[in-house]
């Protein structure tokens, strides 16, 4: 899972949603110098890969890319799900996606002072290109595995893998179905439990 499924899948509060969105640059332990709810993001950020990773429905879709992008499938299909919830976004929230984002880049702004210096050096660059709109559109999913190709100093060419969704568009968005309601309810109650 990728932005938009960590933030959507924090439930409501704003602060878990910002634990959850910068937990990949907080490392071990260190999570515990954080306020209780953005602990509690960051903790829920760490279930949901591991709950990702595992998963069957995951490894499925990530195996089809495996031979040609090798360790970076799982990103990219991380990517991918981002893509397929944003395109159904309607099914899932009854706050639009614009505003979703909005809000979300909103409590960025608001909560700067909490934020990673990783996170406060990409902020702008998200905000800019609208990041969590631009994953609905197949241009905006190409732009956004472009950056991601940047990042990786264009290791396996990430951007090349919109050839693959064309290819399997309808098998990788039933697999993100089914994946999506059990992690959904996988969140559910790992929120509650903590």
């Amino acid at each position: 899972m990728n932005f938009l499924a960590h933030i959507y899948l924090s439930g409501d509060n704003d602060l878990v949603k910002i634990g959850n969105f910068m937990a990949d640059s907080i490392r071990g332990q260190s999570y515990n110098d954080y306020s209780p709810d953005i602990k509690k993001g960051i903790i829920l950020h760490r279930a949901i890969d591991t709950f990702t990773d595992a998963h069957p429905i995951f490894r499925k879709s990530k195996h089809r890319l495996h031979e040609k992008y090798g360790h970076y499938s799982g990103v990219i299909i991380d990517i991918f799900y981002d893509h397929f919830l944003a395109k159904n976004w309607k099914n899932y929230s009854a706050i639009s996606l614009e505003e979703t984002a909005s809000a979300f880049y909103e409590n960025l702004q608001i909560n700067y002072d909490l934020l990673t210096e990783p996170v406060k050096k990409m902020m702008p660059y998200m905000i800019a290109r609208n990041w969590l709109v631009s994953y609905a559109s197949i241009e905006g999913l190409a732009m956004i595995l472009f950056q991601m190709d940047h990042r990786t100093k264009n290791r396996v060419a990430m951007h090349e893998s919109i050839v693959e969704l064309k290819k399997f568009y309808s098998e990788f968005e039933d697999e993100f179905t089914l994946f999506f309601e059990e992690i959904q309810l996988h969140c559910k109650e790992k929120i509650a439990a903590l």
